[in-house]
């Protein structure tokens, strides 16, 4: 068993050292080998949630990529699958409630571990909050379409955080399994629609696709950086390092799968959806309600609105994933010296990290429940928060990935062509960056960049504060 972190010496950095070995759980209090590789699994697609994006990600990158929708989705796929790589490369050789920040502290400088740390936070917490937006939309939607009648966005706010807030809380073997048999139940509704729309219609090439007719290339470069944000998330099986069961094998394949899956589906989503548009004359790129749309040409119109309940309880599938993930990051935060020594609590019955869980669950609610109240739409909530997400979630993944090597070389298993992998996986999240940045977006997505500057400069002043106190009283013991 390794060494608990709090006792260890500090070191010239002002942090305590990570081991080098992979981090038992009995370290962190913990759960260990309580999840299977399925429900390892569903906690990265559970965060991301992938319902929603032919429901209302796939619209979007239609309206600025058009008839390049589905090749966006290609590429994204294939920028994911070098971070997948580059992830899957750490998780083979080390396993920890930490993601992709227990991997940074392993080979960055303090600063770059902190700028991991606070940046996937917030990717996480981001996160939680934007679905908490899309779930709210969605149910005043089903409840609208039924009754005539709305109601509080606060309240589903509430309700979908206290919910997700209980059962992480409770037991992570119920939110996989949870997770698990959501994701699965709605994304197989979407499959059978798009198949019913084949069926019905016969199967046809749509050449206008085909031969990217009317595309440019500012429109794709758009396009692809929105695609992305269908993908954050898939790394998050990493985060069950300390309670998946044979975590070097079962999380690696999680996050491999998470990618592969993923960007297949997203792929023939898109492609279909905009064949299908493109049979009835009709804008996707515009549309509010594209299922409705495919499912009335699937001669299905019923399933339109199953799909939209889909989205929802995947919405609140998401919200649980990633108040899931962010509470263990929180916790190794905290057995870091990161975060404040409280967050390094666990319930002794549960095995959860109990405080760390609230505080997180908390952290979501609070911008949507705000952003509500002020009458913001459920789907611009989504965009926004989803959008200040990308922005962690982008710089973690780049960090990690430019810092493949080094880790590879410590453990004796570098190959040259990892250094390739991992250069092009960090030159391609720092064009995603920079797609996010230029042209400079209007309106609240304009503000997005200094939020998370002011946010990265108010962590890294925590860290240092930290640090200094830590070399203070190493000095005078």
């Amino acid at each position: 068993m390794s060494p608990n972190l709090s006792n260890h010496p500090i070191d010239d950095k002002g942090m305590a050292p990570i081991a080098r070995e992979t981090i038992s759980a009995k370290d962190y209090g913990l759960r260990p080998e309580a999840l299977s590789p399925l429900e390892t699994l569903a906690q990265s697609v559970s965060t991301m949630a992938p319902t929603t994006t032919p429901v209302a990600t796939i619209p979007l990158v239609c309206a600025l990529a058009g008839n390049s929708t589905w090749l966006a989705y290609v590429l994204a796929t294939i920028a994911v699958l070098l971070v997948a790589l580059c992830i899957g490369n750490y998780a083979r050789h080390s396993a920890s409630p930490g993601s992709l920040y227990n991997y940074a502290s392993m080979v960055l400088p303090s600063a770059l571990q902190a700028t991991v740390a606070w940046s996937l936070l917030l990717a996480y917490v981001a996160t939680a909050s934007s679905v908490i937006g899309g779930f709210y939309y969605y149910a005043n939607l089903l409840i609208r379409d039924a009754t005539g009648h709305s109601y509080s966005a606060v309240l589903f706010a509430m309700l979908v955080t206290g919910v997700s807030v209980w059962i992480a809380y409770r037991d992570v073997k119920i939110s996989a399994c949870l997770m698990l048999w959501i994701e699965a139940v709605s994304v197989s509704v979407i499959v059978l629609v798009l198949m019913l729309l084949l069926v019905y219609h016969g199967w046809q090439w749509d050449l206008d696709q085909l031969h990217l007719r009317g595309i440019t290339a500012s429109g794709l470069r758009l396009g692809l950086v929105l695609a992305l944000f269908s993908f954050v998330g898939f790394e998050s099986a990493t985060t069950l390092g300390s309670e998946a069961r044979n975590p070097l094998k079962t999380i690696p394949r999680a996050v491999m799968m998470s990618s592969l899956l993923g960007g297949a589906f997203f792929t023939v989503c898109a492609y279909a959806e905009v064949m299908g548009f493109h049979m009835v004359g009709q804008d996707l790129g515009s549309s509010s309600g594209p299922m409705y749309v495919l499912a009335r040409l699937g001669g299905v119109p019923t399933l339109g609105y199953v799909i939209d309940f889909g989205a929802m309880v995947s919405l609140f599938a998401g919200t649980l994933a990633c108040i899931t993930a962010a509470a263990r990051v929180v916790l190794l935060m905290a057995h870091n010296g990161l975060a404040n020594d409280a967050l390094r609590t666990t319930h002794a019955q549960n095995r959860t990290p109990s405080v760390a869980v609230l505080i997180t669950g908390s952290a979501a609610v609070l911008p949507p429940a705000v952003l509500a109240a002020r009458g913001a739409s459920g789907l611009d909530v989504y965009g926004w928060l989803g959008s200040l997400a990308t922005y962690g979630f982008i710089v973690a993944y780049a960090l990690v990935c430019f810092a493949l090597p080094h880790y590879l070389r410590e453990r004796h298993a570098f190959r040259k062509k990892t250094r390739v992998i991992s250069w092009l996986a960090g030159i391609a999240m720092g064009l995603a960056l920079i797609g996010n940045l230029y042209p400079i977006p209007s309106g609240p997505y304009g503000k997005l960049p200094y939020i998370y500057l002011a946010y990265l400069a108010l962590g890294l002043s925590w860290f240092l504060l930290r640090r200094r106190s830590r070399l203070l009283r190493s000095q005078t013991a």
